[in-house]
């Protein structure tokens, strides 16, 4: 078995690490942190290939080309993942049955920007059995899970993402997937603005004729009022962030059990007795302190928000401010959705080996910016997992960069993702098939009422915005009353 090549600690932080070729599959658990997929381990051949895929021409079994991905290969190891995620969303899967019938979708093109995962393919897979054409980026730049991207696009899916994206990368994906000749898109499903703004200030013109925007994350749905109380905001938009079946499933659910999964995958750190700060209690932060506090970790709370921070304190956490514990926490996360949260003088009398990380949308929580700078070293230890190093010899443990913990560094519950992505499905369908004049250029939340054109039969449940917790709740042969 070949060791792992570490970097040096003098190597340039944005240096690839050297060639370790073809891995075996007996390969040691901390041997498997360095491969390219978000999974702690896998069962395909993950040779480092140093080559970009911008600079690759791969196509498809079909000989369809309209790609970008890291390897095509991988197709038949992606399909098997998708498979997997398919029995645990019946919500998703209960939709595409019902629905796909009277393709409700049917004239829909369909550009999106989301975490490319076996989930989100899923979603896709759903969306065009209901009629759409769907061109695909992704929102963040760690993760993507490389063999599913290559499944989707063997199935015929404009993807354009990998796992390990540069930030030029990223915004040449999602020009990709909207400029493209002969092909104009009408609808947005975007989860944290960027594709929304870049269209808006790159292709105004084209944005003018979106027929609507379905947005998922809280800092993509900030960004959409902001355009909105400047009277910029052109076509209507979808908050599915605010969705009961999102804020009270994903956001909480989701965290309380990835959280654990992303600190033990990436420093495999022991919670008993450490002691721990989680900035903002909202549903991300309430899901973090709980599986925290389960595992015998002590936890502090800050939050500015009043009924939050109240939450908090009947929840039996400690409100603190934050600069009253940093010297003494061993981890400290971020979930608020805002920015400068922790800032460089924060990080400076940060205890030695503290870990970092954040689990709100934007990387912009923590300040990394600041901390590079010719007087700290930065160590890469093993994929997503960085040391940043003062003179003195002081080092914190800095994950995924500051970006999306969860995502990045290990995977998330497929049950609970069923819900949000029906959701976002239903919120796409709502917003097409819309009369006009019944959404203004505004913002809105998904409504509750169920349009009968493509339900598909009665049911039990006349909610729009609860039948996909109602038909998960079903799956689960729960008796209801």
């Amino acid at each position: 078995m070949k060791k792992i090549q570490f970097a040096d600690q003098k190597q340039e932080f944005n240096k690839r690490p050297s060639k370790i070729g073809r891995r075996s599959l007996s390969r040691s658990i901390s041997q498997s942190s360095t491969d390219s997929y978000s999974s702690a381990a896998s069962y395909t051949d993950s040779s480092d290939d140093e080559t970009s895929p911008r600079d690759k021409q791969q196509k498809n079994s079909k000989g369809n080309g309209d790609f970008c991905i890291k390897n095509i290969k991988q197709a038949d190891f992606g399909r098997r993942e998708i498979e997997i995620a398919e029995q645990e969303m019946p919500a998703l899967m209960a939709l595409r049955k019902r629905a796909q019938g009277e393709k409700p979708l049917a004239g829909a093109k369909v550009v999106g920007c989301t975490h490319i995962t076996a989930q989100t393919a899923v979603l896709m897979e759903t969306l065009s059995a209901l009629g759409a054409q769907c061109r695909w980026a992704a929102c963040n730049i760690y993760s993507t899970q490389n063999e599913v991207a290559a499944a989707l696009a063997e199935g015929g899916f404009s993807v354009f993402a990998w796992k390990g994206e540069s930030e030029d990368d990223f915004w040449w994906c999602i020009d990709r997937c909207v400029n493209v000749e002969g092909w104009q898109p009408n609808m947005i499903l975007d989860d944290g603005g960027d594709l929304t703004h870049w269209i808006y200030k790159k292709y105004p013109n084209m944005f003018k004729k979106i027929k609507g925007i379905v947005e998922e994350s809280v800092t993509g749905v900030h960004r959409l009022y902001q355009l909105s109380k400047a009277g910029k905001l052109c076509v209507p938009a979808m908050n599915v962030n605010d969705s009961v079946t999102k804020q009270k499933f994903d956001n909480l659910y989701c965290c309380r059990e990835s959280i654990l999964d992303g600190l033990k995958r990436t420093t495999d750190v022991m919670f008993g007795g450490k002691q721990v700060v989680v900035c903002g209690y909202g549903e991300v932060g309430k899901g973090c302190c709980a599986a925290l506090k389960a595992m015998g970790s002590i936890v502090y709370v800050t939050e500015i928000d009043p009924i939050c921070a109240l939450q908090a304190c009947m929840d039996g956490f400690r409100l603190v401010k934050l600069n009253e514990v940093i010297r003494q926490v061993d981890i400290v996360i971020t979930c608020t959705g805002n920015k400068n949260v922790v800032v460089r003088e924060y990080l400076d009398r940060m205890k030695n080996g503290c870990i970092v990380c954040n689990m709100g949308h934007s990387n912009t929580e923590i300040d990394v910016a600041s901390l590079r700078t010719p007087e700290l070293t930065w160590e890469r230890v093993r994929s997503q997992v960085d040391h940043v190093i003062w003179p003195d010899g002081k080092r914190i443990v800095l994950l995924a960069e500051g970006r999306l913990l969860n995502l990045s560094c290990s995977t998330v519950p497929t049950f609970v993702l069923s819900i949000t992505a029906t959701t976002q499905a239903l919120a796409l369908i709502e917003l097409y098939n819309a009369p006009e004049g019944r959404y203004k250029q505004d913002v809105y939340l998904l409504p509750k009422k169920m349009g009968k054109r493509w339900r598909g039969g009665k049911s039990r449940c006349d909610s729009m915005s609860m039948w996909p917790a109602y038909i998960c709740l079903h799956s689960t042969h729960i008796s209801q009353s």
